[in-house]
């Protein structure tokens, strides 16, 4: 748990913090470049790199000094560098992967019903042989490999590698400390009860707890609650079978159970707020930092706009009493089957692996897998990186609930927006995700 009191309007200062950094990242990048030349067999060489991150973010600013090395690196190359949505990307994956002109290098989702879809119709170059000769395995460790690998039938944490993540995420809620103090509470909650109390005299107060969305399009936060709440009561095993499709998972059991009627009695007092249906994450991101709501669930992603951007004074914690937190691995890059220059390809993930990458975007709260944290210039964001650290050294991270069976993000926030509507019981969805998700293990079992 971390607080943070800082003078309104800091931007000035993170700013000036921020261009030093720059200025050293390219000082390195420089070096780096002037030792470098571009193959003759490169001339002319058009490299399309596809990837969806915003430019505004920590991964968005480290891909942008990516290119600017990438670029020196290979002066004779064009370099095309599209930018699409997440969801995009996720529902037009195998017709851009598998027509006559795909991109060099993509960006996709991980997990079984995204990545391993992928891997396992043969539209994603395997990677072993990079991994080797860049030694990315070095890099990218532990539970940070699980969403990289799939076997022949697509299913996550064995078999080939298909996709690289250089920075990783976990799910926190941000808070506003005038509006908690405003509502009487005077320091942030460590236990669960502590936190549904905050929670209620917020709501007493006239103040939307938890800033959240539920709509079928990119109404994400609703289902981080949800799922949030299953790790906070679930055991490594029980996740590990519900993630990697291991054993029987039993949906009218705790923690599934336990934790989605809590859910409802969240919906049902209001702490969520209401009309989820119709707003996005961006939608809850605005009404937290507008200072409209107590607090905002979301991942790292949006660590440096709160850091940047509030006009409060704000803190984080992950859920109080929480035996997992919500996070993994960040999204992947990979390189299509079809990819015309695949050596180029290998050069730009490795490039994004890159210490003056790394530590850019480490810098920016941007939780690097190769980075090195304790060079973090800014206390609040090194504290914050820190945080994830630990939580990945402890091999507590739960990963994200739509990645076992294909077309599962769909389902969750489908059922998402009807109990948030009130339109859905508990037991009523979790009869519907018991059966949508061994239809899909069973699918995938059978190839």
């Amino acid at each position: 748990m971390t607080t943070i009191r800082t003078a309104r309007s800091p931007r000035g200062r993170t700013r000036a913090r921020l261009a030093a950094v720059a200025a050293v990242v390219a000082v390195a990048a420089a070096a780096l470049t002037g030792c470098s030349s571009a193959s003759g067999d490169d001339a002319g060489k058009t490299f399309t790199i596809l990837q969806y991150e915003d430019p505004k973010t920590a991964q968005g600013q480290g891909w942008q000094l990516a290119l600017e090395i990438f670029k020196k690196k290979h002066p004779d190359v064009k370099v095309d560098f599209q930018t699409t949505s997440f969801d995009a990307m996720r529902k037009n994956a195998k017709l851009t992967l598998g027509g006559n002109k795909v991109p060099d290098v993509v960006e996709f989702n991980k997990g079984n019903a995204d990545g391993g879809q992928l891997a396992s119709q043969g539209l994603l170059e395997p990677l072993n042989d990079a991994v080797k000769k860049y030694g990315w395995d070095k890099k990218v460790t532990g539970s940070m490999q699980s969403f990289a690998k799939y076997d022949e039938q697509g299913k996550a944490g064995s078999g080939d590698w298909y996709g690289i993540p250089n920075f990783g995420e976990y799910v926190t809620f941000y808070y506003n400390k005038d509006l908690f103090e405003k509502a009487g509470i005077t320091a942030a909650p460590t236990t669960m009860a502590e936190f549904v109390s905050a929670m209620q005299k917020l709501k007493d107060a006239g103040i939307t707890p938890v800033s959240s969305s539920a709509s079928t399009n990119q109404g994400f936060n609703q289902m981080w609650v949800w799922y949030s709440l299953v790790s906070a009561y679930a055991s490594r095993e029980q996740i590990d079978d519900f993630m990697f499709l291991k054993g029987k998972v039993d949906f009218s059991a705790d923690p599934w159970k336990k934790a989605t009627e809590q859910f409802q009695n969240w919906i049902d007092k209001g702490y969520l707020g209401t009309d989820l249906a119709g707003l996005t994450y961006e939608q809850a991101n605005v009404n937290f930092l507008s200072g409209k709501t107590g607090m905002l669930i979301w991942n790292n992603g949006v660590f440096p706009r709160v850091k940047d951007q509030h006009d409060f004074s704000w803190g984080y914690f992950t859920l109080p009493g929480a035996k997992m937190s919500m996070g993994s691995s960040g999204h992947l890059w990979g390189v299509p089957a079809k990819a015309p220059n695949k050596e180029l390809a290998y050069d730009w993930i490795n490039t994004t692996l890159s210490p003056e990458v790394q530590n850019k975007i480490g810098e920016l709260g941007g939780l690097p897998l190769a980075g090195d944290s304790s060079t973090i210039t800014d206390t609040v964001t090194r504290a914050y990186t820190q945080r994830f650290d630990q939580i990945v050294a402890a091999d507590t991270l739960s990963f994200y609930p739509d990645y076992p069976v294909p077309g599962f993000l769909d389902f969750i926030q489908s059922n998402m927006a009807a109990m948030s509507n009130k339109n859905e019981t508990a037991a009523q969805y979790l009869a519907k995700l018991q059966k949508f998700y061994d239809d899909g293990k069973k699918a995938t079992d059978e190839g």
